[in-house]
């Protein structure tokens, strides 16, 4: 919050959203001071860092829905790196060395996420913790055995977007249609966590299906009440409608999607 009441997701040109911005902070009851209002990159990166943070600490506590060997911040980020897609990282060399292939392909495959949730392959004494379920002879194909595959597996690729008034924002757009398309295997979980105020910008990217699982809002019962207490019909009826919809949900609802 600045020292003129203006959050920093809100958007200082459109009083709608400066409201709807103002009311969520005050039902948040944040203990933030008010101060100079941050850069935008620096503003995306520390929504990166703490929802990055959140989600670490929460499916860690869901080890009994959803066990396993998890990294949530690997230090290679390219999606080459994991086992869906490495067959990527064969096409990056082969377009390196000619030049006609390299025009051919492009680069729109190159995805770097802002959060990456990763699953190791388990050895066969975890698979036959209770029963004997595969041998030297059995299920040699399956990824999740380590004996098969080494590479680490993308189990979900989280967007962190402060505000949506940017362009850039429909990038997770782009970003999960390149994911589903270049895979081997599964799609991982594609998501977006946002801080927007405003319910046409959620909308812009909520609305939809195809792409993204889902878009997850940090504060969603606080938005509901904040436009509700407003009444302004239109941005009330859109967020019923994406929350109704299944495409805008709140951010303590991704660790158990997460899970599935």
């Amino acid at each position: 919050m600045t020292a003129h009441g203006i959050p920093s997701n809100a958007d200082r040109d459109s009083i709608t959203s400066t409201k709807i911005a103002r009311g969520i902070f005050e039902r948040i009851e944040s203990k933030g001071k008010p101060s100079d209002r941050l850069a935008g990159q620096i503003s995306g990166s520390k929504f990166e860092q703490v929802t990055r943070s959140f989600i670490e600490k929460t499916f860690e506590a869901l080890g009994a829905l959803r066990p396993g060997t998890w990294d949530f911040n690997p230090v290679r980020k390219a999606i080459d790196d994991f086992e869906q897609y490495n067959h990527l990282a064969e096409l990056a060399r082969l377009a390196r060395k000619t030049a006609e292939l390299a025009v051919l392909l492009g680069n729109d495959y190159v995805i770097a996420p802002d959060i990456l949730l990763v699953r190791q392959p388990e050895p066969d004494k975890i698979i036959n913790a209770k029963r004997i379920i595969v041998d030297e002879d059995v299920a040699l194909l399956a990824s999740i055995r380590k004996h098969n595959n080494t590479l680490p597996i993308l189990h979900a690729s989280i967007s962190c977007k402060w505000t949506l008034r940017s362009d850039r924002a429909q990038n997770a757009r782009s970003e999960a249609l390149n994911l589903i398309r270049n895979r081997k295997g599964r799609s991982p979980h594609i998501a977006v966590v946002t801080g927007e105020p405003l319910p046409s910008r959620l909308a812009s990217l909520a609305l939809g299906t195809g792409d993204l699982d889902c878009v997850y809002h940090f504060a969603l019962p606080e938005l509901i009440a904040s436009v509700g207490k407003l009444h302004l019909e239109d941005p009330d009826r859109l967020v019923k409608t994406m929350v109704e919809g299944k495409r805008l949900k709140d951010i303590a609802d991704l660790p158990l999607d997460l899970a599935v």
